[in-house]
């Protein structure tokens, strides 16, 4: 299997956009734009997510089957997220009676 040879400007080019985005994160932490704060971080996450896995994990010269195993590990963890938020989001509160509470 022969990947091409990338040169190092592409790499120095990937890793400034990769600290644009963590700046770009950090700005729009500190504004508060309520629920689209969420969205907004979890979108530029995104986008790092992808520099990292096409360029410098070499996924994007990879074969197809190299895809389909990343893919997979994708699926895998929007199974375990989904399944983490579907038992964080159902909780509810339970109310403390005073006969639950430990007395010293």
């Amino acid at each position: 299997m022969s990947t091409p040879v990338l040169p190092k400007r592409l790499y120095v080019i990937i890793w400034a956009a990769l600290l644009l985005l963590l700046l770009l994160t950090w700005g729009v932490a500190e504004i508060n734009l309520g629920r689209i704060n969420v969205m907004i971080a979890l979108t530029i996450a995104v986008v790092k997510m992808v520099l990292v896995i096409l360029y410098f994990m070499h996924v994007r010269y990879s074969p197809r089957l190299v895809w389909v195993f990343v893919a997979a590990g994708f699926i895998w963890f929007l199974i375990m997220v989904n399944l983490t938020l579907s038992d964080y989001l159902t909780r509810t509160t339970v109310p403390v009676s005073q006969s639950n509470v430990l007395r010293r």
